[in-house]
Order: structure tokens, then sequence, then C-alpha cells
């Protein structure tokens, strides 16, 4: 049986912990019965984000991807945990001072996620995911920070040039139907 309440106890007693592993395996023991899970959260029926708990030292939300979303290069600025409890996503990892001056980020490698799945990404990482699915994808991610509240960049599609995130511009992609996504 999956306990938010719990979940969110058992991860902030790993907060004084060096390491994010033993957050990792929370997420991880939670994930691996993905069915617990939608008892508990609900089966995602509309692409959107649940905040489950926001405070100073830890964030954690639940993200139903709309089929075929692809979003833009982003960062956390802090640590996350991104575990899969039903569909899939595909990350691209970017590196900053591409090889092309046009560019100022490049990809430099990958990762695909499918239902049990989790990763754990560093505070510096650059990415953008996309739901690969005909269908919502849903994932608890766990940030070991304010997430809802610093300052973060996402980068152009097509130039791939810095900006401010703009939470509007990431909501307008959450609400988009999959073919006007798949268009874009």
């Amino acid at each position: 049986m999956f306990s938010v309440d719990q979940f969110i106890a058992d991860l902030r007693a790993t907060l004084g912990e060096r390491s994010r592993q033993p957050m990792k395996e929370i997420v991880k023991r939670a994930v691996s019965d993905p069915a617990a899970m939608i008892r508990t959260l609900g089966e995602p029926d509309k692409p959107g984000v649940k905040v489950l708990h926001a405070s100073p030292e830890l964030t954690v939300i639940t993200l139903a991807w709309p089929a075929m979303q692809v979003t833009w290069p982003h960062n956390h600025n802090m640590s996350a945990i991104i575990g899969m409890y039903g569909g899939r996503e595909d990350n691209v990892f970017w590196k900053r001072g591409g090889k092309d001056a046009r560019f100022p980020i490049e990809p430099a490698g990958g990762e695909a996620l499918g239902t049990g799945d989790v990763t754990l990404l560093g505070p510096d990482i650059v990415h953008s995911v996309t739901n690969p699915l005909g269908r919502i994808s849903a994932a608890i991610h766990v940030y070991d920070g304010p997430f809802l509240t610093v300052e973060r960049s996402m980068w152009d599609a097509e130039t791939l040039h810095e900006q401010p995130y703009d939470a509007a511009v990431v909501a307008r992609g959450l609400n988009r139907a999959p073919a006007e996504t798949a268009a874009r």
C-alpha cells in the first residue's frame, strides 16, 4: 500500500544524507508497485501537475505527461529523482558549450524510463523529456529543495539559447492536444 504521508516522511528522513541514493531507493520502492500508487493517487486521466508536498527542503509532485509531449531543455538547480509509475519518458541530457558556437548546448546522452524505472539527476543537469506514447505517462518527481520557487532556466527548442524558465509556456505545452504537440 502506497501512503503519501509515509512516503514524504521517509524522504524527509534522508535529507541529512550527503548522497541522494537513499532518496532514490525510497522512490524505487514506491514505483515498484505502480498499481498501489494509482490506487492512492488516482488514475492519471488528464495532463497536469499535482503538488504532494512543498517545503524549503523538499518538493514532491506527480506529473502526468500528455501523449507525444516534448519539453524544452530545462534545468532544476537542485537534485531530482524521477520515478515512473505509468508509461514512459525519454530524456535527452544536454551539456553547455557545444561544438557549434551557434548553439550554446548540445546533446550529451540520454536515458529512457519505463514504468518502475527511477533516475537521479544532479543539480547541474539540463534535460529535455519526451513522452513517445500515444497516451498519458505518469511520474513522481522528488526535488531536494523549493522546486516551485527556485529560479531556473529553459533553452529555446529551436535556437537552444538560455532564457528564464517560464511556467506559463510549460503549462500551455502540457495542455496541448496530442496532434498539436506532435506538430510542434
